[in-house]
């Protein structure tokens, strides 16, 4: 006989504030008994981790039946930075899509919330819960690290545009993570390499970098702020910064998710070892933290973690829905003119 008392159920393991990576292909024995730990939340997958959309189901599959809660996300924007490659649609950069704005506005609004869709579709039929986008950065036309990850160089068009974007990823039943607050784009160095400083004054960032942030908060499901300092307004790096982060959530009204950029990242070294980066990203306002590519540092973040309580509003972002199979996309009518379409544009070598 079933026991229908919800109270004699076993509850899932609470989330942990820890994302981190893996070695390979297919989980160890060590990450196995790693990933039992309860400081950990989430993994994120990377290049190395990927042969295909089906392998990459199966990954995320095994992930689940160690702990079926887990969040597993991935840096998966188009352009550049796509991890997944084979089996799914390639996309263009983001600057693609908003090339024809100011001719088509409503055409290229359409084009960005079906890329959206498509790619929360895509997303959800690998087992992801979380693809790091949209990139809200306005390209100031210095960054080479943001460039045409941005869908414009204009504030408003990125908001209209990113906005489109979150309505298909929405419809698709994935959450969107709106990054890097409050903007990246206007730096020249890169925080994978260095600590950048925009020396900007608050009023400048206010009325360029931050209008999108500004737009969407109350649609975006997380933020995950830059490893960089703006310096008129604090000394340290907005992921590490109670004003920044605080400004997010009173000033801006952000009620979601805040996860911190890689804590492994040389713009976030100055924060100190990994566990006082960790213990700072938190004391910040930081939800959940990320540490990748470095094993004995994140480590010692789940150590420095042990204490730390976690943050209810991460179980929101889990894929609630029924996931679609791989192979039952090409059925879909929208997916298929989509897919050729998209993969055009992603060919195209008039990308900018």
């Amino acid at each position: 006989m079933t026991d229908s008392n919800p109270r004699s159920q076993p509850q899932p393991q609470p989330l942990g504030p820890v994302m981190l990576d893996l070695e390979g292909t297919r989980l160890t024995p060590d990450e196995h008994q790693l990933l039992c730990r309860p400081e950990i939340g989430g993994v994120i997958l990377f290049a190395r981790n990927i042969e295909s959309a089906t392998q990459v189901r199966a990954l995320c599959d095994s992930i689940r039946a160690v702990r079926p809660n887990l969040l597993i996300g991935i840096d998966q924007e188009g352009g550049r930075v796509q991890r997944i490659r084979q089996g799914v649609t390639r996309l263009p950069p983001m600057r693609r899509l908003g090339r024809d704005v100011a001719s088509h506005p409503e055409v290229t609004r359409r084009l960005c919330q079906d890329t959206g869709w498509l790619l929360g579709m895509e997303m959800a039929a690998c087992g992801i819960d979380i693809t790091f986008a949209p990139v809200l950065d306005v390209d100031g036309g210095t960054s080479t690290v943001i460039g045409d990850r941005s869908f414009s160089s204009y504030p408003e068009t990125v908001a209209a545009l990113a906005g489109a974007f979150v309505d298909g990823l929405h419809e698709a039943g994935l959450v969107a993570v709106g990054k890097h607050f409050p903007g990246h784009g206007s730096v020249s160095a890169d925080s994978h390499h260095e600590l950048p400083v925009d020396d900007r004054p608050l009023e400048a960032l206010r009325a360029h970098d931050l209008v999108p942030f500004q737009r969407l908060a109350p649609r975006l499901d997380a933020v995950m702020p830059a490893h960089v300092v703006y310096s008129a307004f604090d000394s340290r790096p907005a992921g590490f910064s109670p004003a920044w982060l605080g400004m997010l959530r009173e000033s801006l009204g952000f009620k979601g998710v805040i996860f911190s950029d890689d804590l492994s990242m040389a713009g976030a070294v100055a924060a100190g070892s990994p566990a006082e980066r960790a213990l700072a990203a938190l004391s910040a306002g930081c939800d959940m933290l990320l540490v990748c590519n470095d094993r004995q540092a994140a480590l010692e973040v789940l150590d420095a973690c042990r204490e730390h309580q976690s943050a209810p509003r991460l179980s929101k972002l889990r894929f609630a829905r029924a996931r679609p199979h791989l192979e039952s996309l090409p059925a879909l009518s929208r997916w298929r003119r989509l897919h050729a379409h998209l993969e055009a544009l992603g060919s195209d070598p008039q990308v900018s």
